[in-house]
């Protein structure tokens, strides 16, 4: 810490090496910062190659790292702002060893929790395929049981511990310490130094503002999550060149919706309407009294479902869910499906109102305050009683409050299912998230009995889900040695396995037959297989209707379907006659070649329409795949001339759904008023 008192080791290192300038240390440290962020980056990835691995070789390298550091300089220098100005200060009484350890110990706590975050979301990247948002703050504020969470996570992921420990102690080890510079008596001196000190300040502060906007010229937006695409080939793989300081910074406080202007308010009415006029009036019934019965199965990928993939692994793949598949086989279903985000919170407004994931989940927004309705609300006024089932703690992920305001009139929890005698209470609780899913569908099965019919009724399932644990008693026969090591899989059978009793409960009450089942799940899950490890199959998630009396049509047809079909598709079958917001289609009233899939991962929408899907990044669209003939999504053919025409019209389509979005979050036009 001893130093000389040349007004040059302010500036440049000393002569011995032994010490060099606070200008000089804080820029050595900052490059230390940048080595940090590129090594948490390698783990990041290398946690996350099951996604990243296959197209990681048509990548550029060179542009990967400029893109890297583009967004690892804006994230630097906001978390080590306050830093880099105490080390700067035009005030010679910084000139102190206490000063220079609190600088350091400043330091060393920011950029070890910018690690720490950075290593956690590479284990949070597996549920939602991109980087974490603030949004994350809200989605976790009602649970119990993070520190269960997060204990389990760190004895399962012990190794990040370990290499988040050796990243922060090398850190530590390779802090610079600059000179202590005294000023002794000498006017002159003083004067000198205030001058330098302050040049080096106002030197930074422009490239330190540069830095974090992403640019030094005034045309230069700030630069944004989305930015990430122009160094990749899939919007997935933006996590990639982002990192997770970055993420949070640039989405605190943000303005989620806005108005792209696209069209005027006329050319969007022609283009694409979310309201879905039936033809009758107001009615207080339905030409249909049936029971509706959705179920959401956690994390209950297509990739699992034998029925779905007959052609994967040479026809040698049968899935794990034996019970499923011979449900689908019963079924209307349909060949390409797709859920409309990547975690459960997305999910929710999708299966149950019609509304996707647009850039945030829109319920941990301001426009959650929006007058919003859903399947149970519109059928609600036909005289439906409803209920949402959920066997997590009541609150969790904050469906208690989203069931109500769609309409839900009771919801039924870990505290309701404690209280029923005919159950084992708490001792069939998984120890961290919810009652296991065998019993917890077994009491929605009796609950139901007691409703008044019609009902409609939501269940929010919970066993395949991570920590991917399923009861002691089922170990044996659902974690079979010698099979892959994806830990998801025996859950998946507990929860096929748990299905099938509860159909066997539900066959048996009288009003199993009135009633239509529909089947999806939140989101997908790990992947073993390429095939769902593209833009697209990592939305390839399960829909299918099933009725026991046989009076829907069924069978398996040629068109796509997404969540926010479910309810304008089931209201249309019941025969609903009223007005209604919901952003999908109804598939009974669409030839299945005008069917269409909409979603959004690290600011690029996706289209899926006929044989195609476009992206776009909400002013170009970037590529186009014919994803039925090239799954890989390998060919680009937005350049192809005989196609594209085609691919503008989708692209019109797209921008009216985007706008017919993002204008009705802004004005709260979620309802018919």
């Amino acid at each position: 810490m001893r130093g000389k008192t040349k007004l040059w080791d302010k500036i440049l290192p000393g002569r011995n090496g032994t010490y060099v300038s606070s200008v000089l240390a804080m820029l050595c440290n900052l490059v230390t910062a940048y080595v940090v962020y590129m090594l948490c980056r390698i783990i990041y990835v290398a946690v996350n190659w099951r996604t990243f691995g296959e197209g990681f070789g048509s990548l550029s390298l060179l542009s990967l790292f400029s893109g890297s550091l583009l967004f690892d300089t804006s994230a630097i220098l906001y978390t080590n702002a306050l830093y880099a100005l105490l080390m700067l200060l035009p005030l010679h009484f910084k000139e102190t060893v206490a000063w220079q350890r609190f600088c350091r110990s400043l330091y060393l706590w920011v950029n070890s929790v910018a690690v720490v975050i950075n290593l956690a979301d590479a284990v949070y990247f597996t549920y939602t395929g991109r980087r974490t948002t603030m949004t994350v703050m809200h989605e976790f504020a009602n649970e119990g049981n993070l520190a269960g969470v997060f204990a389990d996570a760190v004895l399962a992921y012990w190794y990040l511990v370990v290499a988040g420990v050796a990243i922060i102690w090398l850190m530590g080890r390779l802090y610079v310490f600059p000179a202590i510079f005294r000023l002794g008596a000498n006017t002159r001196t003083y004067i000198v130094y205030y001058i330098v000190q302050l040049v080096c300040l106002l030197c930074f502060v422009p490239c330190c503002v540069a830095g974090m906007r992403g640019g030094f010229t005034t045309a230069v937006r700030p630069i944004t999550i989305s930015n990430a695409n122009k160094y990749v080939n899939r919007p997935v793989e933006a996590a990639i060149v982002l990192n997770t300081p970055f993420s949070l910074i640039r989405t605190t406080g943000k303005d989620v919706f806005s108005n792209p202007g696209y069209f005027t308010e006329r050319e969007l009415d022609n283009i694409y309407s979310p309201v879905h006029n039936p033809g009758g009036k107001a009615t207080e019934t339905v030409k249909r009294k049936k029971n509706v019965v959705v179920l959401i199965v956690e994390s209950f990928g297509r990739e699992y479902i034998g029925a779905y993939n007959e052609k994967l692994d040479d026809g040698k793949y049968k899935g794990y869910t034996p019970f499923v598949d011979k449900l689908l086989g019963q079924s209307l279903s349909f060949d390409y499906t797709f859920a409309n985000g990547r975690k459960s919170i997305d999910g929710m407004p999708s299966i149950l109102s019609g509304i996707p994931f647009f850039v945030e989940p829109f319920f941990l927004t301001p426009a959650s305050l929006n007058n919003v309705s859903g399947l149970a609300g519109e059928l609600g006024k036909c005289g439906y009683t409803s209920a949402f089932f959920h066997g997590a703690e009541n609150g969790s992920m904050g469906f208690e409050a989203f069931a109500k305001t769609t309409g839900f009139q009771k919801y039924y929890g870990r505290t309701e299912f404690n209280q029923d005698k005919r159950f084992r209470g708490d001792e069939d609780y998984d120890g961290m998230w919810a009652i296991w899913d065998e019993p917890f569908l077994q009491f929605y099965a009796l609950k139901m009995t007691e409703m008044k019919e019609p009902f409609v009724t939501a269940v929010f399932t919970a066993s395949s889900h991570h920590p991917y644990k399923i009861p002691e008693k089922y170990e044996r026969e659902f974690d079979l040695p010698g099979e892959e090591d994806n830990p998801i899989h025996k859950c998946i059978r507990y929860t096929d396995m748990s299905l099938r009793k509860f159909f066997e409960t539900a066959s048996r009450q009288p009003w199993y037959k009135n009633t239509i089942f529909v089947f999806t799940s939140d989101h997908t899950n790990i992947n073993d297989h390429q095939e769902y490890a593209t833009d697209l199959g990592l939305f390839g998630s399960p829909i299918f209707f099933f009725d026991p009396s046989g009076e829907m049509p069924h069978g398996r047809r040629h068109a796509v379907a997404q969540q926010i079909d479910i309810m304008p598709t089931v209201l249309s079958y019941l025969g609903y006659a009223d007005s209604y917001v919901a952003f999908g289609s109804d598939l009974f009233g669409m030839a299945d070649n005008e069917t269409w899939a909409v979603n959004y991962n690290n600011g690029v929408y996706q289209l899926v329409k006929g044989d195609y899907v476009i992206r776009f990044d909400g002013q170009h669209v970037l590529a186009a795949y014919n994803y039925k003939d090239d799954w890989f999504m390998s060919r680009d053919l937005k350049d192809e001339p005989e196609l594209k025409a085609r691919f503008a019209a989708m692209e019109r389509e797209l921008k009216g759904i985007i706008q017919s979005y993002m204008t009705r979050m802004i004005d709260n036009r979620l309802v018919v008023k």
